[in-house]
């Protein structure tokens, strides 16, 4: 299931199960971003077992991880101090039946401000067409809450993706391989939301903008962006 979901607490998982033996051969990588601030750290589950070993906090990206099963439910819980391969605590925050591909990249973000009256995920294939020799692609996602105008983009002061709503992503874009200066905006307005200067963008390479934050708070929920690199 790809896309964007408001979820209700507790949310009711399928009961479909999809597995493999050796899930090492089919080489799927995954990772976490925990942009939900409110919901402290969280853990990964797959088929109840806990995977990481250190719980994924707001709002560091976990970086790729090859999964060593794909046996669902993936499931989202609070952080905790247990090891890996131990049996999921009850309380359960998102859970996710999706079938993963072969050879491929995914990415699960966390967004919203807390467990119990918004917390939304995007979960997609980090995967596109071959950018054109010289080029790279970048697409942007806005996991920013209260931006009800959504948020733009430019590269080098030449835009790039407008009016991205809350939650939603915007398709993969070609640039030419260079240094570029990005700045995020509130549509219509000139105000900078957050400047990213001098991201190089390399032949042949995927990458993702993402916002997350609040515009205008200088605390623990103010504006901030990240930066991946998919491929």
């Amino acid at each position: 299931m790809f896309g964007l979901i408001f979820l209700i607490i507790p949310f009711v998982s399928s009961c479909g199960k999809g597995s493999t033996s050796n899930a090492a051969a089919l080489n799927i990588q995954y990772q976490i971003v925990n942009l939900n601030a409110g919901l402290g750290s969280v853990d990964l589950y797959v088929n109840y077992i806990k995977v990481n070993s250190s719980s994924y906090f707001y709002p560091t990206a976990s970086g790729y991880f090859y999964l060593s099963s794909i046996t669902t439910p993936f499931q989202i819980r609070p952080g905790t101090s247990l090891t890996p391969g131990t049996v999921a605590p009850s309380s359960n925050l998102l859970s996710l039946d999706s079938v993963l591909k072969p050879n491929l990249k995914y990415t699960l973000m966390i967004m919203g401000v807390n467990s119990t009256d918004s917390l939304y995920y995007n979960f997609t294939a980090d995967t596109s067409s071959t950018p054109k020799l010289g080029r790279g692609k970048v697409r942007f996602v806005n996991a920013s809450p209260r931006t009800t105008t959504g948020l733009s983009v430019t590269a080098n002061d030449t835009t790039l993706f407008s009016a991205i709503a809350y939650t939603k992503y915007s398709d993969f874009k070609e640039l030419v391989a260079g240094t570029y200066d990005f700045k995020i905006f509130a549509p219509g307005t000139t105000t900078v939301l957050k400047d990213i200067p001098n991201v190089t963008i390399q032949d042949g390479r995927l990458y993702t903008l993402y916002s997350y934050g609040v515009a205008n708070r200088t605390d623990s929920l103010a504006f901030g962006s990240g930066f991946l690199t998919n491929k």
